[in-house]
């Protein structure tokens, strides 16, 4: 499909205490691992973006891309980073603390883009703009708007032609880990398969 994956992992954490979630143990290793395992099946290849601990994530056997600016830009930066580093027509952005991913999300927002610039995930409620897929050549637009100031994923969607995918059916898809105690609770679903098909068929 010609899609390459980014993970991002660059964030602060500062709801986990500062953690790198990427890194945080679920279910007996690393929570990344557990996204990489779903998402490298679905894409060409993968790179993780990180701004710490960069000889860990190198470690997993992946490229590792940091933000272009030192100081924690947001997830923009990170896809900024992902789409300088892509050799493919599309970069698909998951998040590291999600691990539940679809197995048929990149194959459902491909076939979606057509001639768009982007494909964002619906949850059948919101938008979730941590999974999206979009047209590497959209480089330089993104780079000026970050240039610019602007830092909000949404504000720069709405300047973009993008289609929405609904992925009400797989709702589990975005529930993220931000606490401890939603990572006890994630570990079960990782360990329990019918918990996960459970909050799908019903959130």
């Amino acid at each position: 499909m010609d899609v390459s994956g980014l993970i991002l992992a660059g964030g602060r954490a500062t709801r986990m205490g500062g953690e790198d979630k990427g890194l945080v143990p679920l279910a007996g290793t690393a929570m990344i691992t557990h996204v990489i395992a779903r998402f490298a099946p679905q894409v060409d290849q993968v790179a993780i973006n990180a701004n710490r601990h960069t000889t860990e994530y190198q470690a997993l056997g992946y490229s590792v891309v940091a933000d272009e600016s030192p100081d924690f830009a947001g997830p923009l930066a990170g896809m900024l980073a992902g789409l300088a580093w892509c050799s493919s027509a599309y970069l698909q952005i998951v998040p590291c603390d999600g691990p539940l991913l679809a197995s048929d999300l990149v194959m459902r927002l491909r076939t979606a883009i057509a001639d768009a610039d982007v494909a964002v995930a619906h949850d059948g409620e919101r938008l979730q703009p941590a999974h999206l897929l979009i047209a590497a050549h959209r480089y330089a637009h993104l780079q000026a708007y970050i240039a610019d100031g602007g830092r909000k994923i949404d504000h720069w969607l709405a300047q973009l032609r993008y289609q929405t995918v609904d992925f009400s059916d797989r709702r589990a898809m975005f529930i993220n880990v931000n606490t401890l105690s939603e990572r006890d609770a994630m570990a079960a679903m990782i360990q329990n398969p019918e918990l996960e098909a459970a909050h799908d068929a019903n959130p």
